[in-house]
């Protein structure tokens, strides 16, 4: 088929106020707004054989691709530019990448199929990719709208069984946003109610405030049916607020015969013209292409009207919060070398400060830190009064079994006290490895909420990220190290089983006993004794296990690492210490690339 270079069928419809609306679309769906937020749009849906490929082949002038089966295997969105200066032009692209320019109207359906091929592969499958295709000319009605996959219901040869299921998920997709007007197109000789592409339309529509149905195929009608049409045309049988058009394009047999669509548009307008029961619908402004191009073009319009401000708000609701995302990822760090060496000092300086504020309790990093190890501490002191009991028992176990067990050369009544002191040092010595478990507990938490300070600052700077992970380890370590070899020498100290005699006393005092004389002597007060003793031990190690984690694991750590970290600043590989995560950079700039499609949207709004 040829393109139609004769006078546009729809030149009174181009009033000035439709173009600035549809250009509007065209440029928010071109500077890719339409990922940001739901465009109002006019999608077209149908089942196949419906007659949707014959009424876009009206509206645009030139042929589309046709056939037996699935034609349209993407969604194609048919943007139609008028203008007197133009004869014709297209540019189709898709993908994201590919853009072809072209001014030749019969390589329409070669581009098409192309893009789908390319898109959904060769054959018969689908695939929800859009494909734009803009045509500009002086002969097509200012109109925008996307062609959706004919409904089937049984798979053909070489599709997946689920097609049907595919197209209808495809076709939602697009309807169910309240800002699409809904165009269905019916043929006149099938029972309306039964099509399945007005079932779905129902569906996502329920009030029909945003469908507006074609019928198709009016010359197909069997004589006497036309009572019916009329009746749905009037919105008698399924009520649509946008009501329906009839209109009658292109049959198989006038383009085997080569008519041409400005011929074809003629012959509809006699055929309404000497319609017994239709010429009346002319009138009415319900029948013919050229009534169908005005109130497409009216409708969309009008929709746009009323989805602006809602767009509008839309917008700056976005626009501020991807502004605050940005916000949150820092500007980056400034080109100049001398103010990114200042930038490097600010940002190991504030790292510095937190990890310091933390270990003196002045922060809170996910949680108290200082809570948590209390609790820990907590229960290092829980295992010493547990264990109490136990020292109790075996101490009066040796004592009561002292002659057939412990005792040596000694005389009947004496008592060899390195037994009991043997005993004291051998259950003190049961306590190292609590002490080593408190230890390594309080270490996993210190640096789990180090590592959490340094993934939050350096979250930009893989570098310093890893480098300040690196040192807390080793620090970590080391720190536990020393730890781990105090607390041995403390327990080492405790096996010399000393206190001071004032001390002692004291605690006796407490236990209800006496400290002078020979009654030292007596085996029988020496459980009494040695349980004095034992809260001495307690009262030391209570306090002095937590203090050396504490202050090692802790305080010193968090020294050690601020100075690792000013060390990275005598360094002269600033660019190497700054190289920021590629993902935060490529998220910085489709953020910033966001902005700027919302704030050129915004500005086109405000002057629409």
């Amino acid at each position: 088929m040829s393109y139609d270079d004769g006078p546009s069928m729809f030149q009174d419809q181009l009033a000035e106020k439709v173009r600035p609306f549809i250009d509007l679309i065209d440029y928010m769906r071109s500077i890719g707004i339409d990922k940001e937020l739901p465009l109002p749009t006019i999608a077209v849906v149908g089942d196949q054989s419906s007659g949707k490929s014959s009424v876009l082949e009206t509206l645009s002038g030139v042929a589309l691709p046709r056939g037996t089966g699935i034609v349209t295997r993407c969604p194609l969105l048919l943007q139609l530019c008028n203008d007197r200066t133009v004869k014709w032009e297209a540019v189709i692209s898709y993908g994201g990448k590919f853009r072809n320019e072209f001014d030749d109207p019969s390589e329409v359906v070669r581009h098409v199929e192309q893009a789908q091929n390319s898109l959904a592969g060769k054959g018969v499958g689908i695939c929800e990719d859009l494909i734009t295709l803009k045509i500009t000319s002086s002969t097509v009605c200012d109109l925008s709208l996307i062609d959706l996959p004919g409904i089937t219901r049984v798979a053909v040869k070489g599709q997946p069984d689920d097609i049907g299921a595919q197209i209808n998920h495809l076709i939602r997709k697009f309807i169910k946003e309240k800002r699409t007007i809904i165009l269905v197109v019916v043929p006149c000789n099938v029972d309306i109610a039964t099509t399945e592409a007005l079932k779905m339309a129902q569906e996502m529509d329920p009030e029909g405030t945003r469908t507006l149905a074609i019928l198709t195929k009016p010359d197909l009608i069997d004589p006497g049916a036309e009572k019916n049409v009329l009746e749905i045309v009037h919105n008698k049988v399924i009520f649509l607020n946008m009501g329906y058009v009839i209109v009658k394009c292109r049959g198989q047999k006038q383009i085997d015969e080569n008519v041409s669509i400005t011929r074809a548009i003629e012959e509809e307008l006699e055929f309404f013209q000497n319609h017994e029961h239709f010429r009346s619908l002319l009138r009415e402004e319900k029948a013919s292409t050229k009534c169908l191009a005005n109130k497409l073009s009216n409708a969309l319009v009008n929709h746009i009207k009323k989805s602006l401000p809602q767009m509008s708000e839309k917008i700056k609701e976005q626009m501020g919060e991807v502004k605050h995302l940005l916000s949150k990822l820092e500007g980056g760090p400034p080109l100049e070398p001398a103010e990114k060496r200042k930038y490097l000092i600010q940002v190991i300086t504030d790292f510095n400060e937190q990890i310091t504020q933390l270990s003196k309790g002045d922060i809170i990093v996910e949680e108290n830190l200082f809570v948590l190890m209390r609790k820990e501490f907590a229960e290092w002191m829980k295992c010493l009064q547990n264990d109490k009991s136990n020292y109790h028992k075996v101490v009066q176990q040796v004592v009561d079994e002292y002659d057939q067990k412990h005792r040596g050369s000694e005389l009947p009544g004496f008592t060899n006290y390195r037994v009991f002191q043997h005993v004291v040092q051998k259950l003190v010595a049961e306590l190292k490895n609590p002490a080593m478990m408190t230890l390594q507990k309080i270490r996993d938490m210190v640096q789990k909420q180090f590592n959490h300070l340094s993934r939050e600052s350096f979250k930009n700077y893989p570098y310093l990220h890893q480098v300040s992970k690196k040192n807390i380890e080793t620090i970590q370590e080391q720190q536990s190290n020393i730890v781990k070899e105090r607390i041995v020498e403390q327990f080492e100290m405790e096996m010399q089983v000393y206190t001071q005699d004032e001390i002692f006393n004291k605690h006796i005092l407490e236990e209800g006993k006496t400290a002078g004389g020979k009654e030292h002597d007596t085996r029988s007060k020496y459980p009494g004794l040695l349980k004095a003793y034992y809260e001495i031990v307690v009262q030391r190690l209570a306090d002095q296990v937590p203090m050396l984690i504490s202050y090692f694991i802790l305080k010193e750590s968090a020294k050690i690492v601020c100075s690792e970290m000013l060390d990275l600043l005598s360094r002269d590989d600033t660019d190497n210490i700054l190289q920021e995560d590629s993902e935060i950079e490529q998220k910085r700039a489709k953020l910033k690339a966001q902005v700027d499609r919302l704030i050129l949207a915004n500005d086109k709004i405000s002057r629409v």
